[in-house]
């Protein structure tokens, strides 16, 4: 089943619990502290454009990438979308026009590669389309996120539509499969109904260090997304914050 082709038109309905604002402002205050060079950035896995539309209006000329033609249509209806360049790519094999300043990914897009080796592939990617002293930030959720998570069943209903989400994590592969049942509402007053597969990877901080020490980038730092501060134990989200310095 592909992911995100029925999940796409009710995503950010029931999505609105993620703090997007902030994120973006996290993401910024990172370009910021690091002196972005350039103002093209290069969203990848943007899905619908949240992020990709408020780093738009803090000024950035935006790229948005994503796998999903149906999130990135669901994108494109925005209004506030307009002058987006969005693409519909895989990023282990993204290609640019030309260089950016930086390269983002956001709401755990990176967890779902496959493996180390993919890592690489996407690490190696940005370092290639980045201009001198560009920006790769990235963020995962760790392990630990998905161990406590565990075996759950999540569901919600609203007028629009609802869904039933069954998560199962594997932790001697550290992989976390989520099994989507998706109700929406039609013009004819029943509901349609979707069912999707998503697997996310959960990689260790030492998988990602390597992957990006080996694509030639360099690490500036990890911090946790919630407090923007060094990460401790119990973090369930972190970015990944690389510099590039070959060119």
């Amino acid at each position: 089943m592909d992911a995100y082709t029925g999940f796409a038109p009710v995503y950010d309905m029931f999505m609105d619990n993620i703090p997007y604002d902030k994120w973006a402002k996290n993401i910024r205050d990172l370009f910021e502290k690091y002196n972005m060079p350039m103002e093209i950035v290069c969203e990848l896995g943007c899905g619908t454009g949240q992020m990709t539309r408020r780093l738009k209006a803090f000024g950035y000329d935006m790229i948005g990438i994503d796998v999903s033609y149906d999130m990135l249509m669901e994108a494109k209806e925005h209004e506030d979308s307009q002058g987006i360049l969005y693409l519909c790519q895989d990023m282990r094999s993204f290609e640019l026009y030309g260089t950016v300043g930086a390269v983002v990914s956001v709401c755990d897009s990176i967890n779902y590669l496959r493996d180390a080796n993919e890592l690489l592939k996407v690490c190696s990617l940005a370092n290639n389309y980045l201009d001198p002293k560009g920006l790769f930030i990235f963020d995962i959720k760790t392990e630990g996120y998905y161990r406590n998570l565990g075996v759950k069943t999540i569901a919600e209903n609203r007028d629009e539509g609802s869904f039933i989400w069954e998560n199962e994590y594997d932790e001697a592969l550290r992989d976390n499969y989520y099994y989507l049942t998706i109700y929406e509402a039609n013009d004819e007053g029943t509901y349609d109904r979707y069912e999707e597969e998503h697997l996310q990877h959960a990689f260790t901080v030492d998988e990602v260090k390597q992957a990006i020490a080996e694509s030639g980038l360099q690490l500036l730092e990890v911090l946790d997304v919630s407090t923007m501060l060094p990460p401790t134990e119990d973090c369930d989200r972190l970015y990944f914050i690389a510099r590039e310095v070959t060119k």
